[in-house]
Parts: structure tokens; sequence; C-alpha cells
């Protein structure tokens, strides 16, 4: 009862907009510039996994034991809110638990200084089969050399990657951080706080992250391989969900019919979090109070298929059914995508949950809705009037364009109502502007189109000044425009994304981007 009623008091706040705007037309809006910003491992941001903080310790035995052996040489000792691991007379390894293991978070070592010779790093360890892959930082006589990159299967190592230290960065503290993604990992090093990527690598051919058993054995923990004399001294380690380098793929969490929600004073979103390629970004969940730009990350959403693993699904459409307070959606399976031995096809997907996934780790259950294609970025509504489900997306077939479908149940029996159009797409939404609702999409010609609901004809162009491109970045880039009720500071916001690289990223990348929001006007001729 308090779900619907709450469901219900939403929708009436979110829909009650001045009888001034209740026959706008989304190409009479003029949207400005509003501010930018583009989060890369930001720390203000990050949702804590797991954490070894010196100045908290109080027995370090027990709460980081040793997981080598009981009698391994290497002395840690804290000393004013650090640790300091140190070998006297001998060559020694170390590797000091620190907590649990989860394939889509990021991982970070903050070293503050090192002496003599040695590694210092992050390993991820199998409890009983020696599998480990391990990302550390090499050190010759107290400089920072290179950085190496393992993998162990079954006690033999199967990948051996080495990268130098970027040039760029000096002498002092560094972080050394993983990025994983299930199927790969990026490795950062911070100095003086800008990232810079050393390496990458990708080793879904030799070992499965994402199964459930696999995850559930495996622990996170710091490395030390110190020559005879060397000293690390550290300010610690920790795991933790990261918003990445980038973000992209912007779309508001709604209601059934497509009302975005405003709850707490803040609207929801789901966002890519950029890793690499396509088998690398995960859902990602954001808010924003949208009287002013305080994005604020929330969580992650993975998807299970009931077949053992957990996937990095992504550009999704999630809503909340008001009737039940179930939260539905569909998402588009890239992790089709990542290599790992099983045959799998790039669809639409069909997710569900009965928790609220918006905040921290959360699972959804997904399947197919029986379109076949590649098919990318689904947006769907609870259209009353006609009785049907109604879904825009973009369609593949040489290049992807958008199309509208429509069916009796949200979540299959989907047949072509309208499209595709002629021109390249992305991001596609459907969103009421005033009592009447609109097809939008971004394109590769450096527009964002509008078309009529639901017949997809011609119905103008989106009117956005200093937009998110220019003449040397891409311009495929989402819409994402919400009205708003009345005591904002306009009438529609939108929050859309660039697609600037990060840089170092190899070919074939997509880590864009910043986050730009903007106001909406109207403007009637």
């Amino acid at each position: 009862m308090f779900i619907r009623l709450a469901s219900t008091l939403l929708l009436v706040c979110s829909t009650t907009l001045s009888s001034a705007q209740d026959d706008i037309r989304p190409d009479q809006i003029q949207f400005r510039r509003q501010a930018v910003v583009r989060l890369v491992f930001d720390a203000d941001q990050n949702i804590p996994l797991s954490s070894l903080r010196p100045a908290m310790v109080h027995d370090f035995d027990l709460m980081h034991p040793e997981k080598l052996s009981e009698d391994a040489k290497v002395q840690w000792e804290l000393l004013n809110g650090q640790i300091v691991a140190s070998v006297p007379n001998a060559d020694a390894q170390s590797m000091r638990w620190v907590g649990g293991f989860n394939p889509f978070a990021t991982y970070e070592l903050e070293i503050d200084r090192t002496q003599g010779s040695g590694a210092v790093g992050l390993s991820f360890n199998h409890s009983s089969n020696n599998d480990a892959l391990n990302a550390s930082l090499r050190f010759k006589e107290g400089s920072a050399e290179e950085v190496l990159w393992t993998v162990v299967i079954g006690g033999q190592q199967v990948i051996e990657e080495k990268w130098p230290v970027p040039k760029e960065i000096v002498r002092g503290a560094l972080k050394l951080r993983a990025q994983m993604s299930a199927v790969g990992v990026n490795v950062f090093l911070e100095s003086a706080g800008r990232s810079y990527l050393v390496g990458f690598s990708d080793f879904a051919q030799h070992v499965d992250l994402r199964e459930r058993s696999r995850i559930q054995q495996m622990d996170f923990a710091v490395l030390a391989d110190l020559k005879a004399s060397a000293q690390v001294t550290l300010n610690g380690a920790s795991s933790y969900f990261s918003t990445g380098s980038g973000q992209a793929d912007i779309r508001a969490i709604t209601d059934e019919e497509g009302t975005p929600l405003l709850e707490e004073g803040r609207l929801w979103f789901t966002m890519t979090l950029r890793g690499r390629a396509l088998p690398h970004p995960l859902q990602g969940v954001f808010s924003l109070n949208p009287s002013v730009f305080d994005i604020r990350f929330e969580g992650i959403i993975v998807f299970d298929m009931n077949d053992g693993l957990l996937r990095n699904d992504l550009a999704s459409h999630l809503f909340r059914d008001s009737k039940s307070g179930t939260w539905r959606g569909w998402t588009t399976g890239f992790s089709a995508l990542d290599g790992a031995g099983r045959a799998e096809v790039k669809t639409i997907l069909a997710i569900s949950s009965t928790r609220d996934p918006r905040r921290g780790f959360s699972i959804m259950q997904a399947r197919p809705i029986g379109i076949t294609g590649a098919h990318e970025d689904p947006h769907g509504i609870y259209d009353k009037d006609s009785g049907k489900w109604r879904l825009l997306m973009c369609e593949y077939d040489k290049k992807y364009r958008a199309s509208m479908w429509e069916s009796d149940q949200w979540d299959r029996g989907y047949t072509r109502l309208a499209g595709p159009v002629e021109m390249d797409s992305t991001g596609t939404m459907i969103q009421k502007f005033g009592n009447k609702r609109y097809a939008l999409f971004g394109s590769a010609d450096r527009k964002i189109y509008i078309r009529n609901y639901p017949d997809l004809t011609p119905a103008g162009e989106l009117n956005v000044d200093l937009p998110p491109w220019n003449d040397r970045n891409g311009t495929r880039i989402w819409p994402n425009v919400i009205p708003l009720p009345e005591g904002y500071p306009a009438p529609y916001i939108a929050l859309m994304m660039d697609r600037v690289n990060f840089p170092g990223m190899p070919k074939p990348n997509w880590t864009y981007g910043a986050l730009y929001l903007y106001y909406g006007y109207p403007v009637r001729p």
C-alpha cells in the first residue's frame, strides 16, 4: 500500500507542469549548457567494499592475516598511521589479506615510499586451486621502474605483462589501481591526483571471473616481494565500486509509463561506467538534485541469467511498476562479447528484481525478450491508451537505426510497429512534453532527432547551445531530456555525455565521457 501511494504521489508531482507547457513541442525548447564534470576515479564518489587502514588497525595479524605461510619473513609494523613492510637480511615474500573479491570492483594500493629493490602490489587469489591475478609495482634502488600484471592458473603462469612507469610520474607517493571488469583489467598509477593508464590485459580465455562459485572463493590481498634490506611504506589499501574513467549512456529511471522518478528530491539514472572496449563496461546507478549539479554515484547492477554467471550488461532502462513495486526494465547483452569461451549472442534482455536495485551492489534477473538481432539501447513504456507496451530501440542491420516495437507483455512477444528510421541512431528515449509523447535519439550526423510517437515520422531536431561535441570529437550522444515540475530553475533539464576517450586507451575503445547538464527553456515562434 505504501509503495503504491508513494508512486502515485511521485507521478502527480513529476507530471504537474505549468499550463503554458501543455502543448509544447521539444523543438520549441532551447537547451543551454550549465555545467560539466568528468568523474575519473573520484574518491569522493567511491562506494567502499573493504580496506586496510593502518591508523585504525590494533591487531594486524588478526585483522589482516598472512596468506602465504605463517613463517613469512617479511616484517610488518604500524608506524605513525602507516604500515611498513621490510626484510632485514634475505629476500622474502608476504601476502596480507585485505578483503573479499568482487570482479567488478576497483582495487587500490597507496604507496608512500620505497627503499631498496622489490615489488609491492595487489593480489586476487583463489583460496584452494592456486589461481591468482596480480598487479604489482616493481622498484629498483627506491625508484618505481615498471608495473607487472600476471595471471596464474592452477599454479602455472599463463599471462605476464610488463609496462614502464609513465614518464609524467615523478618520484613520490603513488597509487597503484586495478580496475577490474570480470573479463579484463585496466591498470593505472595515480600521481599528484592525476591518473595515468599504465597497461591493460584480457584474460577471459584463461579464467572467467563472472562465475559466482569462483567469486565466493576469492580474496583480495596486498603482496610484498622484497629483496634483502628493502622497505615499503604504505598508507593503506582498499576495494570499492568506482565511477571509472568516464560515464555514458545516461537514462532516467522511471515508472512504467515513462515518468522519471523524482524521489527524495533527486532524479535517478542508469549510466554506463566505462572500462575500455565493449566487454569491459558496467551498469552504474546515479542520482541528481535537478536544482543543482550534485551527481552522486549510488551503486552498480549486474545480471543473472541463471547459468552461474554474473554479467556486466548495460545501456539499461529501469522502471518501477507502480502497482506491484517490482523493478523491471530492459538491458543490452553486451557481455556476449566477452570472448570467455561460451557461445552467446548479443540481444535485448528483460530484467527484474523485487529488491530496489538503485543502491549498492544489485543483481537483477535477466532473460531474452525474443527479438533476434544485435540491437541496442532499449527504452520502453506502458501506453495505457493503446493498452500496449512500446519499446524504442536501436535496431541493427549494418548500422544502428531507431525502431518502435510493441507487445501485450513487457518482457516478450514484441512485433515491429514503426521504423527503422533512415539515419544512424543511438540513445533512444520516449518522453512526454506537455500531454504528448515524442521519440528522441542521438546520431552520428551532429544532430539530436525528434520523431512523432509512435509512428516515428519527423518532428524536428533538438536545439542545444554548446552541444557536447565539436569538430574533433564524436557526436553519438544520448539526449536524456527530462521535464520538471514547477519550482525548479528550468522546466526541463538534459543530462548528456561526450565521447572523449581516456588518454592512452588502445583502439577499439569506448571510455567516454564527461557529463553535461543543460537547462531547457521554451522558445516559441
